[in-house]
């Protein structure tokens, strides 16, 4: 018989604005006695209209991924990404804390964040790491999205209204248990 694979990766994908990024947020607040590391975005609002996307990492460190401002070739519709900006973050935080109840927590492997090879590369790292990584995927995107999304060590769980305000718990409870906690 064939030994059953431990999935310990988690994806959350599903629809814009279904709120994936809520359930990353309210996971880190859950998880905060774990020390989870990572980071999540924030849409950046001026005068009522969206304007961009920021990052903000488990240290409280900040900075701004994406702009209508930022004119450059790395660009998805509208947003430029400072990619360079979004490394010298990466750098920032601590992926490589030891610590085996330390979750990783990334929002998100998507297309403004692939045009990074540090992030992509540190991605496929910590995917096929022993650390339990939760993040969010683009629904749809280029071949990278995809090939993350068909590994074999990851759960793909798409986030809707109906299971959103469970999820947080729910994959918390199922990583406790799997480490044996």
């Amino acid at each position: 018989m064939e030994k059953d694979i431990i999935k310990t990766n988690i994806l959350l994908t599903g629809a814009p604005g279904v709120g994936k990024t809520t359930v990353i947020k309210r996971i880190l607040h859950e998880a905060e006695h774990r020390h989870p590391v990572g980071f999540y975005t924030e849409e950046i609002w001026e005068e009522g209209t969206r304007k961009g996307f920021s990052l903000v990492s488990t240290t409280g460190a900040k900075a701004v991924l994406a702009h209508e401002k930022i004119k450059n070739r790395f660009a998805v519709g509208k947003y430029g990404v400072d990619v360079a900006g979004f490394e010298r973050f990466l750098a920032a935080v601590p992926f490589h804390d030891e610590k085996t109840e330390c979750p990783v927590v990334i929002d998100e492997i998507g297309r403004m964040e692939c045009f990074s090879n540090i992030f992509t590369d540190l991605v496929m790292k910590l995917l096929s790491s022993d650390r339990v990584v939760i993040a969010t995927v683009a629904l749809k995107g280029d071949a990278l999205i995809e090939s993350v999304k068909k590994r074999s060590d990851c759960d793909v769980i798409e986030v809707t209204r109906e299971n959103r305000d469970r999820l947080p718990r729910d994959i918390l409870d199922n990583i406790i248990a799997r480490q044996g906690r």
